[in-house]
């Protein structure tokens, strides 16, 4: 199977994960809540190490229910401060559960999650024209991720920069940043076309 280049042949979960489901559009709340702080949670680690910790992630963040993050106290993050199986960083931590709350705020002003994300998509005609390993290369985030990130922001979003919103992006889908020539491109662009954007 023809992969982007930067997949780590050795990494079966790094593998799955690129093959089933990344860039795949995504209208799920619980996943895209899920996508977007595992990528903050990410910051300054490897994405093998969150792939790593996904399944402790979901049982720790009640399989990742918004509105039950949302009623996580103190003593929830005490909790989780001492469980091996997350990334044991308080402010991270904390910014989950910040988040949890503003996005139940969120989706009573704007009907849901997905209809918010998905008007960020970016138009065709700002995109590369081939996606190739030159054209993505320093491409760390994007007008549409900026604007996403600043929107999140002024909403009480937390660790929420435009690198981040544009990995998570490329993630659930708003983009596809597969590389010509991989497989799972095909397929993602596929799915891109039949997808009915959310609007509520």
């Amino acid at each position: 199977m023809n992969r982007c280049a930067w997949v780590p042949a050795d990494d079966p979960l790094y593998v799955a994960y690129h093959d089933d489901e990344w860039g795949v559009p995504v209208r799920d709340e619980r996943t895209l809540f899920e996508l977007l702080n595992l990528e903050g949670a990410q910051a300054g680690l490897s994405w093998s190490t969150i792939l790593r910790k996904r399944e402790g992630y979901r049982h720790a963040f009640a399989g990742w229910e918004i509105e039950a993050i949302a009623r996580f106290g103190e003593r929830d993050v005490e909790r989780l401060l001492g469980d091996a199986s997350i990334v044991r960083h308080r402010g991270k931590i904390e910014s989950t559960v910040n988040n949890a709350r503003r996005a139940v705020e969120l989706v009573e002003a704007e009907g849901s999650l997905a209809a918010f994300v998905w008007r960020f998509e970016p138009d065709r005609a700002v995109r590369p024209e081939r996606v190739t390993y030159e054209a993505l290369l320093g491409v760390a985030h994007t007008d549409a991720s900026r604007a996403l990130a600043k929107e999140l922001k002024r909403r009480g979003w937390t660790f929420v920069g435009p690198t981040t919103v544009y990995a998570f992006m490329q993630a659930m889908g708003l983009v596809d940043d597969h590389l010509e020539g991989c497989d799972a491109r095909l397929r993602v662009e596929a799915a891109r076309a039949t997808l009915t954007r959310p609007v509520t």
